[in-house]
């Protein structure tokens, strides 16, 4: 079963396209990057489903167009319309300019343990804030929330298999988080 921590979004499903069960999709991610996927991911009524891509194409810089095995008719597409698209977080690599974390998006790291370059826990990454110039770790530590810059100079290492991120953070950080 796939759970929501093995997944990182990727885009989102807009509207079937024509009448054989084609559907286009917005998808943040290169047209290379979807195209090497095992599978799309979406969430179907709490479930998180595999769909397998037969055919994809490109329809604009963001826009693509996806033959989907299983999804034969226009009715089969539209259950999908305005539904988000997930992959695996162990297929995906995002290969862009835009990611940090050599390669990895940062919201791959949503569920990672972060420690100090001493070692010391700081507590678990909740989420990553984009909306400004510079993203944000969200970090709990069981208390409260800490934000935490999410730049590649304050990242040490991180360990794939353990899920955990070392930060190299400067004196004082945590503290202007109380």
């Amino acid at each position: 079963m796939i759970t929501r921590d093995e997944l990182i979004a990727i885009g989102h499903y807009n509207k079937p396209h024509g009448v054989a069960g084609e559907i286009s999709a917005t998808v943040d991610v290169d047209f290379d990057v979807l195209r090497a996927l095992s599978c799309l991911v979406c969430d179907i009524d709490g479930i998180y489903v595999p769909f397998f891509v037969n055919n994809c194409r490109p329809k604009s810089m963001d826009t693509v167009l996806l033959t989907i095995d299983g999804i034969n008719s226009e009715h089969d597409a539209a259950r999908l319309v305005n539904h988000e698209i997930y992959a695996l977080k162990r297929d995906y690599r995002h290969e862009s300019e835009e990611s940090d974390a050599d390669g990895y998006p940062l919201d791959y790291f949503i569920g990672f343990d972060l420690v100090d370059a001493d070692g010391n826990p700081i507590g678990q990454i909740d989420d990553v804030d984009e909306s400004t110039e510079n993203a944000i770790f969200i970090v709990s530590d069981g208390d409260s929330s800490l934000m935490i810059p999410a730049s590649d100079d304050l990242i040490v290492e991180f360990d794939l298999d353990k899920r955990v991120m070392v930060m190299d953070l400067p004196q004082g950080l945590l503290d202007l988080n109380n």
